[in-house]
């Protein structure tokens, strides 16, 4: 099994966590203000859209399961139980 380099996990965190990021934002905004962004940016073109939703969707699902692993916090408090 080939082993990912750290610039390279470094990469697809950053992405990610952006992407995440712009899933929660644009979350916040159809709660607060029934304004959705992604759809407002993206709208013409409903098969980008939902490529979008799912790339925030999976970017969730990695920053989740690497959590404890990239935030210090976490991982310091993972570490002493």
């Amino acid at each position: 099994m080939r082993r990912v380099d750290k610039q390279t996990k470094a990469t697809l965190h950053i992405v990610a966590f952006s992407l995440a990021m712009v899933g929660a934002l644009n979350w916040g905004l159809v709660g607060l203000l029934d304004f959705n962004l992604v759809e407002m940016l993206l709208g013409s073109w409903p098969g980008l859209v939902k490529v979008v939703y799912i790339l925030v969707g999976a970017s969730a699902v990695y920053v989740f399961a690497g959590h404890k692993d990239d935030c210090k916090i976490c991982g310091e408090m993972m570490s002493k139980k």
